[in-house]
C-alpha cells in the first residue's frame, strides 16, 4: 500500500512505520492520523510481523498536532471537533493495543502528541539529545486525548506536574519517569533497537500479545473481574500450544519454535 506522509518497510519478522513530514518535525494532520490508522490495522492482523518499530524521518521523533491543523479545528462546529477527536484517539487506541510488541525508535523530539506516541510504545529507547514535553497549555488547550495513555505510563504525579507546567524535558527525565526505558548515542541507536528486536522475538507471539492485553486489563477492571481474567488468562497459556511448547523447549534445553 502506498503512502504519502508515513513509510513503512518490513524486514524479516520485524516492520517499521516512520512518520514521514520532516520539514513539519513530522506533526499530525488528519491525513497522517488515517494513514497510520490504515497502516496499523493492516499490521495488527498480519501474523507475520512479530514486532513493531514506531519513529520519525528527519530530526524530530514527532512535533505533535500541525499548528494550521489546530488553527483550523477553532472555527470547527463541535461536533466536527468531537469526530475529530474521535479520529485522533483511534490512532492513540491502535497503537496502545497493537497485538505485537511496539519499539519506539525516539529520534528526536516527541511533544505534545508526539509524547503521546511514545507513551504508547512497550518500549521505547531515545537519543540523549531528545526532548519531551506535554505542551499543551502553552497554546491555551490540554492534552486530553493522550492523557488516558500517558497518566497510567508516568502516574498522576507527574503528569499533573508536567501536564500543568507544559515544560520540555529530556531524556534524563523522560527515563527517570518511564516514559522512556534506554538512552542512547545518535550512532548506537539501531543497534540498541536492535538489542531490543531480538529481545522480543525470543518470546512466543501469542503469549506476548495476551501479556499485554493482561497488563490493560489488570488497569481496566475492578480488582474482582482483574483476578478472575489473570486466573483464566493463565490457566488458558497453560495449555495452550505455545505454553505447551514453551515448557518442553525448556525441559528439553532446546530453542522454543515459534
Amino acid at each position: 500500500m502506498s503512502y504519502q506522509l508515513i513509510s513503512v518497510s518490513q524486514q524479516a519478522a520485524v516492520t517499521t512505520v516512520s512518520l514521514n513530514r520532516p520539514a513539519l518535525h513530522n506533526a499530525f494532520n488528519p491525513e497522517l492520523i488515517g494513514e497510520l490508522r490504515q497502516a496499523l490495522t493492516a499490521i495488527a492482523a498480519d501474523t507475520s510481523v512479530r514486532v513493531v518499530i514506531l519513529t520519525g524521518t528527519g530530526p524530530s521523533f514527532s512535533a505533535g498536532g500541525d499548528l494550521s491543523w489546530m488553527q483550523a479545528s477553532a472555527s470547527y462546529t463541535a461536533e466536527q471537533n468531537i469526530a475529530d477527536a474521535e479520529h485522533l484517539d483511534a490512532m492513540f487506541a491502535l497503537l496502545n493495543s497493537m497485538p505485537q510488541p511496539v519499539i519506539g525508535r525516539i529520534n528526536g523530539a516527541a511533544l505534545g502528541g508526539g509524547a503521546g506516541l511514545v507513551a504508547c510504545c512497550d518500549l521505547a529507547v531515545a537519543v540523549e539529545q531528545a526532548k519531551f514535553g506535554f505542551t499543551e497549555v502553552k497554546l491555551g488547550l490540554i492534552p486530553a486525548v493522550i492523557a488516558q495513555y500517558v497518566v497510567p505510563k508516568i502516574g498522576v504525579s507527574q503528569s499533573r506536574a508536567l501536564f500543568i507546567s507544559g515544560e520540555r524535558f529530556s531524556a534524563e527525565r523522560a527515563f527517570e519517569i518511564g516514559l522512556i526505558h534506554a538512552i542512547t548515542s545518535e550512532d548506537e541507536l539501531d543497534q540498541t533497537v536492535g538489542f531490543l528486536v531480538e529481545r522480543m522475538l525470543s518470546g512466543g507471539p501469542q503469549a506476548m500479545a495476551q501479556a499485554k492485553k493482561l497488563v490493560q486489563a489488570m488497569w481496566e477492571m475492578e480488582r474482582s473481574a482483574a483476578k478472575r481474567y489473570a486466573i483464566e488468562a493463565i490457566a488458558q497459556a497453560r495449555t495452550g500450544p505455545e505454553g505447551q511448547e514453551g515448557l518442553a523447549a525448556f525441559l528439553n534445553k532446546r530453542k522454543p519454535k515459534w
